[in-house]
Order: C-alpha cells, then sequence, then structure tokens
C-alpha cells in the first residue's frame, strides 16, 4: 500500500501564498520563521547590514558567513539586507510590510517603536496584518524592558533550580530550550492568528515572551505542591528529581529502561534473580513507585555493569520494556531508525558546497513540507526582493549608494 504522506497531491506546503516578513535574529525568531517556511511560505529575512549574529555562531567553515547554527535556522527564507537606521530602510521595510501577511520580529519592543515599525504604524500601513512580537518578558509586566536570553531565561524561570534539586547543583540544560520553546510557541500563535483572520477578515497583535513560555512548558509536570492552595508541598515533579531517571551502565556503555509498572519491575528482577528487592524497597503500587522509583533505578544500576548493551538490550526488548542504548551525538547520523526515514539530507549549497540538513519531520499527505531553499548569503535577494516592491533599477543602485542595503556580492 502507498503511504499517503509519501504521494503529495499539491505541489506546496499549507502556507503556500502567505508572505512572512521576518524582523528576527539570533534563535527564537529565525527558528520559528523557518518553521513556517518549511510549510512553504515565503519568509523574506530582513536582515541588519553587518548580518544576523548567528552567522557566526557555532562551526563555520572557510571563515564565511554561513556557520552551522544559521543553516540550521534560516533555510526556505530569502535575504534581504537594509539599514533601519537610515529613512530610506525604514521606508524599505515599510513597502514589506505593506505586502505582508505576517510580520514577526524580536527587536525590543521600544527599539521597534522609535525605528516607526511598532504595531500601530505597521497595522496602519496594512490593517490585515497579524504582527507578532516574540519578546523578552510580557509588556505588561515590570521586566518589559529587560534583555532577555536563553541563559537569562533558564535561570529565572526556575530550571537551573530544578537541575540543583537533581544533581546537587544549579546548571543549564545543554540546549537553547527557551528560544527553542518560545519558537515553537510562536508558530502555534501565527498559524492560530492566520486562522482568525481566516474568519474574520482581521489582522492583530501577537505577542509571545519567551519568559512566561518557559515557564508554562517547564512547569507542565512540575507545578507539585504549588498546583494547590494552600501550597503544602514543594514545585517538582518528583520522579523526575529524585532519581526517577537513571542512565543504567553496562560493560560497554550505557542504556536506559523504563519499566513503567510494577508489573514490570517486579518481571525485571525477577529476570536478573533479584526478586527479594521489590519487597525490600517497599514497591507494590503506584504510589509507591512512584515515591520509590529512585531506589529501583539504584538497585538496578548494581547490576547492569554485569552485562553488555547488547545483552540489556536483547532482554528489554523481549520483555517489552522501552529502552534504548545511550547514543553518542556524533553517531546520529548512522543511528539505524533515522536512516530509515532519511531524517539527515546532503544537499548541495551554492556557495558552501556539501551540506548536511535535518529534514522537515512532520509528514502531510496533501500539503508535504519542503525545503525549497537553503539558507541564504547576506543580501542574496535584496535586488529581486526591492524590484517585487516596485523599485526601479535606479533607486535599487541608489540604495546601495547611499549605505541603506547591500547588494550580495556573490
Amino acid at each position: 500500500m502507498t503511504d499517503p504522506a509519501e504521494s503529495p497531491t499539491v505541489a506546496h506546503g499549507a502556507l503556500h501564498g502567505l508572505r512572512i516578513v521576518d524582523f528576527t535574529t539570533v534563535v527564537l525568531g529565525p527558528l520559528a520563521t523557518r518553521m513556517l517556511g518549511d510549510h512553504g511560505a515565503d519568509v523574506i529575512k530582513v536582515e541588519p547590514i553587518d548580518g544576523d549574529l548567528t552567522r557566526a555562531n557555532g562551526t563555520v567553515r572557510d571563515g564565511g558567513g554561513l556557520s552551522s547554527n544559521f543553516l540550521a535556522m534560516n533555510r526556505n527564507k530569502r535575504s534581504i539586507a537594509i539599514d533601519l537606521k537610515t529613512p530610506q530602510g525604514v521606508e524599505v521595510a515599510r513597502r514589506l510590510i505593506a505586502t505582508a501577511d505576517v510580520m514577526v520580529h524580536n527587536i525590543r519592543v521600544a527599539g521597534i517603536e522609535r525605528l516607526g515599525l511598532g504595531y500601530a504604524a505597521a497595522s496602519a500601513i496594512n490593517p490585515r496584518l497579524i504582527y507578532c512580537a516574540a519578546t523578552g518578558f510580557g509588556q505588561n509586566g515590570p521586566y518589559r524592558n529587560k534583555p532577555a536570553f536563553d541563559d537569562i531565561v533558564q535561570a529565572a524561570s526556575g530550571m537551573t533550580s530544578f537541575v540543583q534539586q537533581q544533581h546537587g547543583q544549579p546548571d543549564f540544560a545543554p540546549t537553547l530550550i527557551a528560544d527553542k520553546t518560545a519558537a515553537l510557541a510562536v508558530v502555534n500563535a501565527v498559524l492560530a492568528a492566520i486562522v482568525h483572520r481566516e474568519r474574520t477578515g482581521r489582522g492583530q497583535y501577537v505577542e509571545v515572551p519567551m519568559f512566561e513560555t518557559l515557564v508554562d512548558f517547564m512547569m507542565a509536570e512540575h507545578m507539585g505542591g504549588l498546583a494547590f492552595e494552600p501550597t503544602k508541598e514543594p514545585a517538582g515533579y518528583r520522579r523526575l528529581l529524585a532519581g526517577g531517571r537513571r542512565l543504567l551502565p553496562t560493560s560497554d556503555g550505557y542504556v536506559v529502561a523504563l519499566p513503567y509498572t510494577v508489573a514490570q519491575w517486579r518481571a525485571v528482577f525477577a529476570r536478573v534473580g533479584r526478586d527479594e528487592v521489590m519487597t525490600d524497597v517497599g514497591v507494590s503500587n503506584r504510589a509507591e513507585l512512584n515515591a520509590k522509583s529512585g531506589r529501583l533505578y539504584a538497585a538496578l544500576a548494581e547490576i547492569t555493569p554485569q552485562r553488555t548493551t547488547a545483552e540489556w538490550m536483547a532482554m528489554f526488548e523481549e520483555m517489552d520494556i522501552a529502552s534504548t542504548p545511550m547514543v553518542d551525538a556524533d553517531k546520529l547520523t548512522e543511528h539505524p531508525h533515522l536512516k530509515a526515514v532519511d531524517l539527515f539530507h546532503s544537499e548541495q549549497h551554492p556557495t558552501q558546497g556539501a551540506i548536511r540538513t535535518v529534514r522537515p519531520t512532520s509528514r502531510f499527505s496533501d500539503s508535504p513540507m519542503r525545503v525549497e531553499r537553503l539558507a541564504p548569503e547576506l543580501g542574496q535577494h535584496s535586488d529581486e526582493v526591492l524590484a517585487e516592491l516596485g523599485y526601479s533599477d535606479e533607486e535599487i543602485g541608489g540604495l546601495y549608494a547611499q549605505g541603506a542595503a547591500i547588494r550580495f556580492q556573490g
């Protein structure tokens, strides 16, 4: 039987025909607009004259302006580089807004207001515009003007304190989780606003604050005692914080196994000849399991070094217990499942040569996500975008001569 996701009936994604003007830099905004571009939207990335900071962040080949980070977060976009500190650059931005369905920015609100590109000004240009401000902190609170980066938000949100509860020392998650969580929230909010406009014909202002978004994301399972008033117990999901997750050492690596029920735990210890563990720890029902799973993992971790990873995996798979060997990140491209689903793609970039990308992961039978464009060089599409906005060749040359925009020199 043919997989419907392998036989698309249309050539473009669900957002084909929509234009998104992207005034974002670094991670939060660019990742969000990339995901919208993966759905087929025409994303025009408006960069400062010296480019998005992430062009130099991560691994860079041959000193160029397309780092590994930038490549990952800026595909399916066209780049135009303009100087918003000049009246001519602001006029280009205003013309772009007039043609847009969605505008996304992560400039501080006071800053974009000074440029004359705040919501009131933008919606006056284009009343149907969906205007999304990705902010650090909600603009109705006292922190509204504070700068926010992933490190700041992780520490302020309580996330690093949960790491301290788990490991004795506060630390950051080894990923830009605040940025990326907020990026997903931006996509969700923009899509909802698009549906609303389809129903009403009206654009609107949308704000996605990174701080509040991460708190909401994290506290879904960590409300703990804060879920009830008056509060008598601390915040936090005890299973996660008290050893209820464990990498189990084997004789040649690590495995993760998740016996999820009392019966599964009992079966595991019976299989290795340690039936007494369940009685000794005092686990006979779900409530006791939730409270004492850390002790069960500690007992299992004393046993697992006696066998190889392959031996443990064979046993857990035979018992239908969720499990995996720990995979080194450098070996992900060789993971059998990821190879089978073709997650990592080799592409030929026009200026960078052979590069590897991660394809869009969601699958649609009628409106497939696609990689139509690899990440652009700075100002690569300035000529064509300016022409689309009605600038003549002479006017485009004047913008370049005045320093209000730059032309790609490739």
